[in-house]
C-alpha cells in the first residue's frame, strides 16, 4: 500500500537506486501537484533514449502487510512522467528501509516486525503478462525515436527556407 491505497503492480527493482512513482499513479491515489517538492536530479536506463528528468518528488507512506501485522515507512519517491505498466518501482533504498529479504527467482520477499515476518509473494503469471506488455510500450518509444531520427537527419538536408511549418 502507497499513501493508504493498495496497488498490485509495483516493480521491487534491487538494482535500482531510486523509488520511482509514474505521474498516473501520482494522480490515482488523490495527490495534487502541491504536495510535490522540487528536484533537479536526472536519472538514467529508466526510460529509453536521453536522461529523463523527474517531474518532482514527494515522501509517502508504504506499508506491508495485513492489519495484524504490518510494517510502514515514510519512502521518498520521484514522480516522473513516463508509460509504464507498472504504478511505480521500489528500488535498493525501499529494500534497505524495510530490511527486505528478496529472492527473486522465487519471487518472494521477507520482512521483520515485531510481531513476526511478513512474507509478500509475486505471481510469475502477472509479472510476466506486465512485463510482456511493458517491452510493447518500449518497442513502440524506440519505434517512434527511430523515426523521429530520421526526420531529423532529413530536415538537415534541407535548406532553411524549406523548412517552414504550413500554417494549416
Amino acid at each position: 500500500m502507497i499513501c493508504n491505497v493498495c496497488l498490485g503492480k509495483v516493480l521491487v527493482d534491487g538494482g535500482s537506486g531510486l523509488n520511482i512513482l509514474v505521474t498516473t499513479t501520482f494522480k490515482e491515489i488523490g495527490l495534487c501537484a502541491m504536495d510535490l517538492n522540487p528536484t533537479q536530479m536526472p536519472f538514467f536506463n529508466i526510460v529509453p533514449g536521453d536522461p529523463a528528468v523527474p517531474l518532482r518528488q514527494i515522501t509517502l507512506s508504504v506499508s506491508f502487510g495485513t492489519i495484524e501485522n504490518y510494517h510502514t515507512e515514510y519512502l521518498r519517491f520521484i514522480v516522473a512522467d513516463f508509460d509504464t505498466v507498472y504504478h511505480g518501482i521500489l528500488g535498493r533504498l525501499a529494500l534497505a528501509k524495510f530490511m527486505v529479504v528478496p529472492h527473486y527467482v522465487y519471487m518472494i520477499m521477507k520482512m521483520p516486525t515485531p510481531t513476526g515476518v511478513i512474507t509478500v509473494l509475486g505471481n510469475v503469471r502477472t509479472a510476466y503478462d506486465y512485463e510482456k506488455e511493458n517491452l510493447h510500450q518500449i518497442t513502440a518509444t524506440l519505434e517512434l525515436s527511430a523515426h523521429m531520427e530520421e526526420v531529423l537527419t532529413a530536415s538537415k538536408k534541407k535548406a532553411l527556407e524549406k523548412l517552414e511549418i504550413p500554417r494549416s
